[in-house]
């Protein structure tokens, strides 16, 4: 049964429009739980636009299901997840202009660094996803540097204009988290899925848990952060 991780980035986006104390992500992440979610997702980057560190360690002290860190690898945030140690970590890269993560993480161009940072955080006891495009070559770099988890990126699949492309694009992801759970790899997904595109994903018996955070934020405005919760956990297929 594939499970439901909220990313609660975009709570603390519209806290930090105004510089002040609300929203306050952490107690939506705690409505989430009570909602049914299985785990929360945040993302601490460099220029800390919308996560804190005072976020990242109340949450670590209150989640209840599973916290994900989602980060770049660099040495400061390194330290702060080995510091934190929340139950898994999440690489992706990370551009100081972008608006979201744009794309995957290129692990076949960086398997020494990699492979140092999945060894100091298998040292804590983190399990580390690799966040990557649905390619056969970043699947088999993930496997050869150690990660524990891959997350494929969905954003292709759900920013495709036509039927013909997306029905392309889920076949690119079907294929890699097949390819992915072969070579032992657990299989998450995440990016751009929302209330019309996520059932599909969620029918993939390879995948383990979905990311997702905008879709639910936004939906939330109109109907409350838990109903909109609950509506995204029941287009997953039952246990």
């Amino acid at each position: 049964m594939v499970s439901l991780a909220i990313n609660v980035d975009h709570v603390a986006t519209l806290r930090q429009a105004r510089g002040i104390s609300e929203p306050d992500p952490v107690f939506a992440a705690s409505l989430c739980e009570l909602a049914g979610a299985q785990g929360i997702v945040v993302h601490l980057r460099e220029d800390r636009r919308h996560i804190q560190d005072r976020d990242v360690r109340l949450l670590r002290q209150t989640i209840k299901t599973k916290l994900n860190l989602e980060m770049g690898a660099t040495e400061e945030i390194i330290g702060i997840a080995l510091e934190i140690k929340p139950d898994m970590i999440t690489l992706v890269p990370e551009k100081r202009k972008e608006l979201t993560t744009e794309g995957g993480l290129n692990v076949a161009g960086q398997k020494k660094k990699l492979q140092e940072v999945i060894a100091r955080m298998d040292k804590a006891g983190i399990p580390v996803s690799l966040f990557i495009d649905p390619d056969s070559k970043q699947i088999n770099a993930a496997h050869e540097v150690g990660a524990t988890f891959v997350e494929i990126h969905t954003g292709r699949y759900c920013d495709a204009a036509t039927e013909a492309l997306r029905d392309k694009e889920f076949g690119l992801i079907a294929t890699a988290a097949e390819e992915a759970y072969e070579m032992g790899l657990r299989v998450n997904a995440g990016h751009g899925l929302n209330y019309l595109n996520t059932r599909r994903v969620a029918s993939l018996g390879t995948i383990e848990e979905l990311s997702i955070g905008h879709a639910v934020m936004a939906r939330a405005i109109f109907v409350g952060l838990d109903q909109a919760v609950r509506e995204m956990l029941a287009l997953l297929p039952a246990g």
